[in-house]
């Protein structure tokens, strides 16, 4: 179906067909979309709930500008930078369509003026949820002196204590998440790899995870290590070992998130040489 130049499917090879590449042009700019339709490829929409998955291009004279993905009607949406213009239009088409928006994640200039064009046509007021600060690293500077212990992949031995720390980190920035045995794998935590800063006596004190690779970006997430062991370089230490085996394994760009308004989070990740590039925001409408 085609209006206004976008171009929507629920098909996710047809989807990747026509925007794959415009993707894979700007992976660092492209995370978020490239990240979920890896994983819809890889697992299937069933586990995360994305049988309702919708999927948009913004085609222009057989060019690709813009793409956007809403896995579920209960879902946000999620966007490559717009225009106020291309915004404007998408936020229209939807609303035609009978399409149900709950918030909208995006770079911060995007964010804002699709909140700004969906309150225009359905009179829905925005709260922002977040805002966050997407990081590439530059030139890895390890934390010196390191803790001390170890950094040690996260083996199937380790489930347990694994998804112990992931409910602290999905509790820690108010992720509304069940994280068990039983819910495990339709989690956005479950097709990481992970590694443990272990202390010298082999206790985990912190918690490092890495999406795989796709179009060449590796995303460090998350990184957690409990209040009550915090202050200890078990952080650092544990992102510079993942960013370590990131680029060891052939990332050209390694990548991660962290909360703006958490200085203590930024400063560290600056430390270890991963560089600002992009202010990113989630509305809730």
């Amino acid at each position: 179906m085609r209006s206004d130049d976008w171009y929507l499917t629920e098909d996710i090879d047809d989807f990747l067909a026509r925007a794959g590449e415009f993707l894979r042009s700007r992976p660092v700019a492209h995370i978020m979309p490239l990240t979920w339709t890896a994983r819809l490829r890889a697992r299937g929409a069933a586990v995360y709930g994305a049988e309702d998955a919708v999927f948009g291009v913004l085609e222009r004279a057989a060019e690709v500008h813009a793409v956007f993905y809403r896995l579920s009607p209960r879902r946000g949406l999620g966007l490559t930078p717009l225009t106020a213009e291309q915004a404007d239009a998408l936020a229209a088409q939807l609303v035609a369509l009978g399409h149900s928006v709950p918030s909208i994640s995006a770079d911060e200039g995007t964010a804002a003026v699709f909140a700004e064009a969906w309150r225009r046509h359905t009179g829905a007021a925005s709260r922002l949820r977040v805002r966050l600060c997407l990081h590439r690293l530059g030139t890895l500077v390890p934390p010196e002196p390191f803790p001390a212990g170890r950094g040690r992949p996260v083996e199937e031995r380790d489930r347990e204590q694994l998804m112990d720390l992931c409910r602290g980190f999905a509790a820690d920035v108010g992720e509304a998440v069940t994280i068990d045995a039983g819910t495990w794998a339709g989690t956005r935590f479950a097709d990481k790899s992970y590694t443990f800063w272990e202390t010298p006596d082999g206790t985990p004190v912190s918690l490092a995870g890495a999406n795989p690779m796709v179009a060449g970006l590796v995303q460090v997430d998350p990184v957690y290590t409990p209040a009550r062991l915090r202050g200890r370089g078990y952080a650092g230490a544990v992102t510079a070992e993942v960013s370590r085996a990131a680029l060891a394994a052939g990332a050209e760009h390694v990548v991660l998130f962290t909360d703006a308004a958490n200085p203590t989070s930024n400063a560290l990740y600056r430390r270890l040489g991963y560089v600002p590039v992009v202010d990113w925001a989630a509305y809730d409408f």
